[in-house]
């Protein structure tokens, strides 16, 4: 079993070279990559001087976009996904590679209470757990963590589902439920980071709205569509009642209600068929 571990990296100079020397200092690690995405600062030269092999980006092309290159770049059979700001501590990784050993495709170092950058962020990816959990109908523990062991060649599969942001954990999970590989979590503590966060609080909550719309679509859209489909027509139903009874007549808000409801439920089924095709093998 080759391992390669994976470090996004945007101006994390002030961690970078301390979470590689702890790595390192585990002896259980093959290569080390670096995806440097247009850093600013010294990490380019901090990661090279402590012994990684260093990728760089000509410009920020974002977190996602450095996953992908750290992917393709990547020579292990095992690929271990981490932070390198220092939230991530690489101790945890032979608990992690130990359920690899188990036969699981996935591994996911799911955040305890109190590993969350702040309120708002744990209660927003305590939405995302439900609703995957809900989606996928298995335990979905920590949708979000980006401290991951996975199969290469299965992670590969899904490159061209990635976005080049940040949502890359959820797009990868919902990947491997919908294709049927074991995805299974381990306890894990995030520390605080050692320098500035890259997180916009008004960006994050248009991320958020996407997020929960792309965990639908990428699993099985008609779970979330369906309900609401079924609201609309029971509303519907509700007001023709109402107005049948009080005017005798059927109204234009009830049509409207009605042929919304069939629209959304239209909506999710060719959702559904779409991605159907998606996870299509080519092979």
């Amino acid at each position: 079993m080759k391992i390669s571990v994976v470090l996004p990296a945007k101006n994390e100079s002030a961690a970078i070279g301390q979470t590689i020397a702890q790595i390192q200092a585990l002896q259980l690690i093959d290569e080390i990559i670096v995806v440097n995405d247009g850093s600013t600062d010294s990490t380019k030269e901090v990661a090279e001087h402590a012994g990684a092999i260093v990728v760089t980006h000509p410009y920020s092309k974002g977190n996602g976009a450095a996953i992908k290159t750290g992917a393709r770049t990547a020579t292990g059979n095992i690929i271990i996904f981490m932070d390198a700001d220092g939230q991530h501590d690489p101790n945890d990784i032979p608990r992690l590679l130990e359920k690899i050993e188990q036969g699981y495709d996935l591994v996911v170092g799911a955040r305890q209470r109190g590993s969350q950058a702040s309120l708002g962020r744990g209660v927003a990816n305590g939405l995302y757990n439900g609703l995957a959990t809900y989606m996928t109908e298995q335990k979905v523990e920590d949708l979000t963590s980006g401290f991951r062991a996975v199969q290469a060649d299965k992670f590969r599969e899904f490159l061209y589902l990635l976005p080049n942001g940040f949502s890359y954990p959820t797009t990868s999970t919902m990947a491997f439920f919908r294709a049927g590989y074991s995805v299974t979590y381990v306890p894990i503590h995030a520390a605080k980071r050692i320098g500035k966060s890259h997180i916009k609080p008004l960006k994050d909550g248009i991320r958020f709205f996407l997020i929960i719309f792309k965990i639908a679509t990428l699993f099985s859209p008609l779970k979330m569509f369906l309900p609401i489909a079924v609201l609309l027509f029971l509303i519907a139903t509700g007001w023709y009642g109402y107005t049948l009874y009080s005017y005798n007549r059927f109204t234009n808000m009830s049509a409207l209600l009605y042929t919304g409801s069939i629209m959304i439920f239209l909506m999710g089924l060719i959702s559904e068929q779409v991605t159907a095709l998606m996870y299509k093998d080519n092979k």
